[in-house]
């Protein structure tokens, strides 16, 4: 997830906070509990704190009692034949015992960094009725887009017949979603051989097309990949659009809103007289009291009288004073804009000027603040900027008065 950048600093990709209430993670979560799946385990590597914070018994999508249950499962470093996991099979591979302690006919593997809605018993009966080894949710996207996915070359009937792994020209637009069912039986075996096959689209999904029937589900809902700061403000930006197909309560995606020790229900959203705000998201024990425009504010955000904020994504307990501006902005959690100052200032053409350091990650106007920044008293800061996370900005000293488009401090 380090195309994330700062929001990843701390915090695995899928323990990033999203629409509100949630984390990433929640969506898959939700959709292993509302179709009816019972026994999860969980590989996390990076930065795993927040993400086992975040799980905690796994209470928040009933996975507790006698026949139910989630399980943390990271590398099992230091054993001889392990290391940390080199790919998504080889992360499988690790941890074949807990596939083996828990017996089924099938295995559903999937990512946790993704957004959408999927009843996954729907796709294990597609399975059955294929007789298939393997089975791969697919959807189509455009062409331009192929190069990042897995693409599966299919027949009439959804098998697939041929694999391209992210390919430069491809020839086809129906990509991998990174959802799979496997025959518990043949994935045993598959990852029984050759250790040097660390990854599934790599190395196991090819050999699987020669050995078994490997078919495509197809995927026409809600599907994104939130790995990019630009696909993860979109996605925010779809809650608020009632055409985007994006509906959390109506999917029945459930949170924890007592992570990390501070619950997240809180009391409602306060809107003092002469506010303003519209086509947004307010969560729980936010008070608004400016102007709050086409933005996503979790629980607990601040918005003092004459603050603007705009087309922004603004995280837990950020506060933004009086007369401050925040434009095309994600916002880490306790976050502190200064009275006046101005944070994603710049026309359409500042908006072009990418980030010096990560040209990638930042390109298209959007303003990083990390976690626990207090931004200083009417400083300005321009577009495609990154301020990381803890800069304090009482002493003067320390903070310029303006931060450049593509900045980085």
């Amino acid at each position: 997830g380090s195309r994330l950048n700062i929001l990843v600093g701390h915090r695995a990709k899928p323990a990033v906070p999203f629409g509100g209430l949630y984390r990433i993670i929640d969506f898959s979560l939700s959709n292993v509990m509302n179709s009816g799946l019972t026994r999860v385990g969980v590989l996390t590597q990076y930065k795993p704190l927040s993400l086992m914070r975040h799980i905690q018994t796994g209470e928040a999508w009933d996975f507790t009692g006698r026949t139910r249950g989630i399980k943390i499962l990271p590398p099992r470093t230091g054993e001889k034949d392990s290391d940390w996991y080199k790919g998504t099979a080889d992360a499988i591979r690790q941890n074949i015992d807990f596939i083996r302690d828990n017996q089924s006919e099938q295995v559903v593997i999937l990512s946790g960094d993704h957004i959408y809605q999927m009843d996954f018993d729907d796709m294990i009966s597609y399975h059955r009725e294929k007789n298939a080894g393997v089975t791969i949710g697919m959807m189509v996207v455009p062409k331009s887009e192929i190069h990042q996915f897995g693409a599966g070359i299919v027949d009439d009937e959804n098998r697939i017949i041929d694999w391209e792994e992210k390919p430069k020209e491809p020839r086809t637009n129906l990509a991998s979603m990174g959802i799979y069912v496997f025959d518990t039986e043949y994935l045993l075996k598959a990852l029984s051989g050759d250790r040097e096959e660390i990854d599934f689209g790599m190395h196991i999904i090819p050999r699987a097309i020669e050995e078994k029937q490997v078919y495509a589900y197809p995927f026409y809902g809600y599907w994104r990949d939130v790995g990019t700061i630009q696909s993860y403000w979109d996605a925010n930006m779809d809650v608020l659009r009632a055409d985007s197909g994006i509906s959390p309560e109506e999917w029945g995606i459930r949170p924890n809103t007592e992570a990390d020790g501070r619950a997240m229900d809180r009391a409602p959203a306060r809107f003092v007289q002469g506010c303003t705000v519209q086509s947004s998201m307010i969560s729980a024990g936010s008070v608004i009291e400016g102007t709050v425009l086409n933005s996503v504010l979790s629980p607990g955000v601040i918005v003092r009288k004459g603050a603007v904020v705009r087309d922004s994504v603004i995280l837990e307990d950020a506060v933004i004073e009086a007369g401050a501006e925040v434009d095309l902005v994600v916002c880490d959690k306790r976050v502190h804009i200064g009275e006046g100052a101005v944070v994603g200032h710049g026309d359409e053409e500042a908006k072009k000027m990418s980030n010096q350091e990560y040209p990638t990650h930042l390109y298209s106007g959007i303003t990083l603040i990390g976690k626990e920044v207090l931004v200083p008293e009417k400083m300005r800061i321009g577009r495609n900027c990154i301020i990381r996370p803890g800069k304090k900005g009482r002493d003067e000293r320390v903070f310029p008065a303006e931060l450049k488009h593509g900045g980085i401090f």
